[in-house]
């Protein structure tokens, strides 16, 4: 009797940890998304999704989509474009929007570069690199589910932020959320 005990202590106590984990990293996902842009920075920062060959995955394009929407409504911002190259692209995920970009007739001569990133903390370490000094704070445009980390992050490197939350394609939702809740938690524990 005693073991059973013991063992509905420890489910309880489990069952108690993932509901907080759950809870909290969702507080921190939807709070994220109310950091809404207003134009007030000069630099929106687009981070990088997976590239199918040489084209934008459905997030990277849902990505460019609400990059190409805010930056038309605001002229004075200019797009960092920011993502290396996995081992499975055949261009960099920087290289892939300014293709798309410049497809959709964007203005080359207001896209920054940045492609030698392979994760979200490189992806704002790498950018910030390239920013006059006199920047003090971004725009982040990327999947509604990743802006919590992202912002975290820019934080974490002395950059303030606000957000355009790009929609995240209904096929890999579950996956990517659930997944993102794990990177978040470690990137809170780790800090990068």
């Amino acid at each position: 009797m005693k073991k059973g005990k013991r063992l509905m202590f420890v489910i309880l106590v489990s069952l108690s940890m993932i509901f907080v984990w759950w809870f909290v990293t969702s507080h921190a996902m939807n709070k994220a998304q109310n950091k809404r842009a207003d134009g007030k920075y000069s630099v929106a920062v687009v981070l990088g999704a997976k590239v199918n060959g040489t084209t934008p995955s459905l997030a990277l394009r849902y990505r460019l989509e609400s990059a190409l929407s805010y930056a038309e409504s605001h002229p004075n911002v200019t797009l960092v474009l920011s993502g290396g190259q996995g081992p499975d692209e055949g261009i960099s995920e920087a290289q892939a929007m300014v293709n798309y970009l410049s497809a959709q007739g964007f203005p080359e001569n207001r896209m920054l570069v940045e492609d030698q990133s392979t994760s979200t903390y490189e992806n704002l370490v790498n950018t910030k690199k390239l920013l006059p000094q006199e920047v003090t704070g971004i725009t982040l445009i990327t999947s509604d589910y990743h802006l919590a980390r992202a912002g975290y992050l820019a934080e974490k490197i002395g950059v303030e932020w606000d957000a355009i939350p790009a929609k995240t394609p209904k096929v890999v939702e579950a996956k990517v959320r659930f997944r993102e809740r794990l990177a978040l938690l470690k990137t809170w524990i780790v800090g990068k």
